[in-house]
């Protein structure tokens, strides 16, 4: 039933822009979303085969369809946005704030005070920001209290109580931080340039101050006023000073946003820059919790709206690197080169450097959040039964057929457990034949752990194609271990990883967690193996020399090596310098060995 009602919703929706609302069978609102064409973008859930199995069972819950149509897609974008942040809906990527951000607030009043405020009040007052950071704000107005005399008193300064002579002069304006406004000391129309030069400050642009500060100082130094002059000048260091804290880009670029994201598996990171006179003058990076499929472009789209709207941005233009869809009248400049560029890069940095961050302090608070993550990621990417928090690899080591050996690398949570480690001899195989030695080794692990009631990993890989891997598989069909034990085969050209009775490999992104942690452990089982093979093939060596002489101890090899650094040197030393070393009975023995050789 439920399948016919949603196929006539289907089919009556319009092809305009507009708002679709998913509600489930007790009416409550599963998801918003927003399309170029209704029709068109709800139907591709329903004719659509998903992967993702969160957008499975909300395709599932949907019992009603409910639509908006809007004029355009800016329209849409906006509205989305505001029935989001409303209703909250279970399914939604939700870009909320709980924090309270300060702001600037130049108050509607005769010589306004100048202060930060967290509540924004409706009384015609001007506010500025709100700002990432309270201490943003402060160094802000420390800078404005050096550079203009401003009051900070709560009086009400009409110019009837001022005339009447109702206040005086208070602390402030004896330090010189005020000029008396209250007597009547300081005209109005001086202090509204200040405003408006504090404005301008405020919104990023120092050159007017700066001119004026400068204008300022030569006329006071023309008037021979050098004191007044050289006051006017440690204003202007301040300003500059400040000034060239900001990270300043290029005066050119001005009046643009600018937004990046870097994502994850389960968070997007999506930073904002907002740019006026060529300086930075906010950053500001937000984290949002996926809850469909959601890509790069999507949750940006999202963010962009969100953003814009809650830092009350103006600019006309965004710079950006890809292309979105955020509506009309703004422009969307995706930068290849240049300063433009440099910017979107900074930009992505904030946002790497956010994750980071954010994945120390999940480390601190919740030690093993990162290895669930990680083991979940695993799980999913190699179609697992269960996380891999036991992974075992072997690695066939062999030189020209000499010495074979194999080595077992253990990984707990992601991690080397290296005194887990295990070398394997090659017993049953003659010469140098990999598949073989994978099977004997294989089973001879495989068997203890067996007897030992030791536990078993969830994943053994095999380093090799699909030859390994058939000799793996052989090794746990003796044992009757197939399907209690997954195992894979890596092969190391394309990086392809093989699946027992699958033909086709199955490749994992180059940038994959899942990936790196196999050819961590590819690679420490190579490592160990090779070292245990030159250990071997280094005492085969000398077993073929030195430990053939009779009378010769291990000890006395030792010694000798230590001298003469190789068994070479030692053919070739005389009598007296053996006997310097061992002795002369022991040093007649080896130089009668080699003497015997070369006759």
């Amino acid at each position: 039933m439920q399948e016919a009602t949603l196929d006539i919703q289907i089919k009556i929706l319009p092809t305009s822009p507009g708002v679709y609302q998913y509600y489930d069978k007790d009416d409550t609102l599963l998801y918003v979303g927003k399309a170029k064409n209704l029709k068109k973008r709800v139907s591709s859930y329903f004719t659509k085969n998903h992967d993702n199995y969160k957008t499975k069972v909300l395709v599932k819950k949907i019992h009603t369809i409910k639509h908006i149509v809007v004029e355009t897609e800016t329209d849409a974008l906006l509205l989305e946005n505001n029935l989001i942040k409303k209703y909250l809906p279970r399914f939604n990527v939700m870009l909320k704030d709980d924090k309270t951000y300060p702001w600037i607030c130049i108050k509607k009043e005769r010589f306004s005070r100048i202060f930060l405020t967290r509540n924004l009040i409706k009384d015609g007052s001007e506010y500025y920001g709100p700002y990432t950071s309270v201490k943003t704000v402060h160094v802000l107005l420390d800078l404005i209290k050096e550079l203009y005399q401003l009051r900070t008193c709560t009086y009400d300064l009409s110019q009837e109580k001022i005339n009447n002579g109702k206040y005086k002069v208070c602390l402030e304006y004896h330090l010189g931080n005020c000029k008396g406004p209250c007597e009547g000391l300081q005209d109005e129309k001086e202090y509204l340039e200040n405003l408006e030069a504090i404005r301008q400050i405020v919104k990023g642009n120092f050159k007017d101050s700066l001119n004026r500060f400068k204008n300022q100082m030569m006329i006071h130094a023309e008037k021979m006023e050098f004191e007044d002059a050289q006051r006017i000048k440690e204003k202007i260091q301040i300003l500059e000073n400040y000034q060239a804290r900001s990270t300043v880009v290029n005066p050119k670029i001005s009046n643009v946003d600018v937004f990046s994201i870097i994502s994850d598996e389960s968070y997007g990171y999506i930073n904002f820059l907002q740019l006026s006179y060529g300086a930075i003058i906010r950053s500001h990076t937000t984290e949002v919790k996926k809850k469909l499929d959601e890509s790069d472009k999507e949750l940006l789209e999202l963010a962009i709206i969100e953003l814009r709207q809650r830092f009350n941005s103006t600019s006309k233009e965004i710079f950006v690197p890809f292309n979105v869809e955020v509506g009309e009248g703004l422009k969307i400049t995706i930068p290849q080169l240049g300063d433009k560029k440099k910017i979107v890069d900074l930009s992505l940095r904030n946002a790497k450097y956010h994750r980071q961050e954010r994945f120390k302090q999940i480390k601190i608070m919740d030690p093993d959040r990162h290895t669930k993550r990680l083991m979940a990621q695993m799980k999913k990417d190699l179609r697992l039964p269960e996380e891999p928090r036991h992974i075992e690899c072997f690695d066939n080591s062999n030189i020209q057929g000499t010495n074979p050996v194999a080595a077992c690398v253990v990984f707990k949570n992601g991690k080397p457990s290296k005194k887990e480690y295990r070398k394997f001899n090659i017993k049953t195989v003659e010469g140098a034949n990999d598949f073989a030695s994978m099977e004997e080794v294989v089973y001879r692990r495989y068997k203890r752990l067996t007897e030992e009631q030791q536990p078993l990993p969830q994943l053994v890989i095999v380093d090799g194609g699909k030859g390994q891997l058939s000799s793996g598989l052989k090794a746990l069909d003796k044992l009757g271990l197939r399907g209690k034990i997954t195992i894979i085969g890596i092969a190391k050209r394309l990086e392809e990883i093989y699946y027992p009775g699958d033909s086709i490999p199955l490749y994992l992104d180059k940038k994959s967690e899942s990936l790196k942690i196999i050819q961590h452990l590819r690679n420490e089982a190579h490592r160990f193996g090779i070292t245990f093979h030159r250990q071997k093939r280094s005492k085969a060596a000398l077993d073929t020399e030195l430990d053939l002489i009779p009378g010769i101890g291990e000890k006395t090899v030792i010694e000798l090596l230590k001298t003469f650094r190789s068994v070479k040197r030692i053919s070739e030393a005389s009598k007296r310098e053996l006997s310097e070393v061992i002795g002369d009975s022991r040093a007649t023995k080896v130089y009668n060995y080699y003497l015997s050789k070369k006759e």
